[in-house]
């Protein structure tokens, strides 16, 4: 017998709304623990290693990743490898971020005895205010009290979506007073999705011998030698500084075709037209060609002069949106 869809959906509202009410619950518990967890991590000389056992393993594996990815040195250590030889990747300057939903998780005991061995700054997260991972901790930053969503009340849930979240919290605070900007975002994920979001101008543009560039009293079978040699069907136009003054495409060269050849690129060329910066992000080049209808941007410098051309197959090449 199949079951009742409805049935499903209702079951999955449930969880959801369980596991929502736990998420405001932890926001308005949030207090001097927190911030002090944080002060203490801005602190390290070294790398935060996070840890836990069984399901807050696997979310100190996303916690250790979050912060990495956004400008915090952090590495996982599973407990059980800990006690065999792992506890030497922890050194003076580290902080130590524990995970464990009741606190007495047996296969912290050696991390947690380390850390008090070697005076390491420990951060323990945990449910239960009077567990030894939270009497142990420098810092204890406790989980309000919430009722698993599985409806057996076992399965851990609601109290990993907590630890989860408080992951994000602990890395955001960092990252805004680190002031870790896109740009920091990006050399840590230069592939995929993100990292064409985050691409430049100049990550794309195309410069130096392949960049169309005719002097603007220059002749025009020279500049149309340079537009089909270059292969953007447009050159830039400078004048005797290098400044870029106008362009030349193909539409330039249909509304001056009479006595083209007998003209200067001067004579022919668009002024001032639309240009970037090779610090500006490729999306909004892109948004500009497609805005006006054109396929190239030149980008230059502060001081006026071309460094490069974009094409907005460049763009698409590189995933760009």
């Amino acid at each position: 017998m199949k079951p009742d869809p409805q049935n499903l959906i209702a079951s999955g509202k449930r969880v959801i709304a369980v596991e929502a009410e736990a998420l405001s619950s932890l926001a308005d518990s949030l207090g001097e623990s927190f911030a002090e967890a944080v002060t203490v991590m801005l602190a390290a000389k070294g790398r935060i290693v996070v840890s836990g056992m069984g399901k807050s393993g696997h979310v100190a594996r996303k916690i250790t990743a979050t912060l990495a990815s956004t400008g915090t040195p952090a590495q996982y250590v599973h407990p059980g490898e800990a006690s065999h030889g792992d506890l030497g990747m922890i050194a003076k300057g580290d902080v130590v971020l524990l995970l464990s939903n009741s606190g007495e998780t047996p296969e912290l005991a050696d991390l947690i005895g380390y850390t008090r061995r070697f005076q390491i700054p420990l951060i323990g997260v945990a449910a239960k205010p009077k567990s030894t991972l939270m009497m142990q901790s420098d810092v204890g930053i406790l989980l309000p009290s919430a009722p698993e969503a599985c409806p057996n009340g076992l399965a851990p849930t609601t109290s990993t979506t907590m630890t989860l979240a408080l992951g994000d919290a602990l890395s955001v605070a960092l990252m805004e007073q680190r002031s870790f900007t896109p740009e920091n975002f990006r050399a840590f994920h230069p592939g995929g999705k993100l990292g064409a979001r985050l691409a430049k101008v100049g990550d794309l543009m195309h410069g130096g011998d392949d960049l169309p560039v005719t002097p603007e009293t220059a002749p025009m079978s020279d500049a149309l030698l340079e537009i089909s040699s270059k292969g953007f069907g447009v050159t830039c136009v400078v004048d005797r500084d290098g400044r870029m003054v106008g362009i030349i495409t193909d539409g330039d060269l249909r509304r001056h075709m009479d006595g083209l050849l007998a003209q200067i690129a001067g004579d022919v060329m668009t002024r001032d037209p639309q240009t970037i910066a090779g610090t500006s992000l490729a999306s909004e080049a892109l948004g500009i060609m497609q805005d006006r209808k054109i396929t190239s941007l030149f980008a230059i410098t502060e001081d006026g002069r071309p460094e490069g051309i974009l094409h907005i197959h460049d763009c698409l090449r590189a995933g760009v949106d």
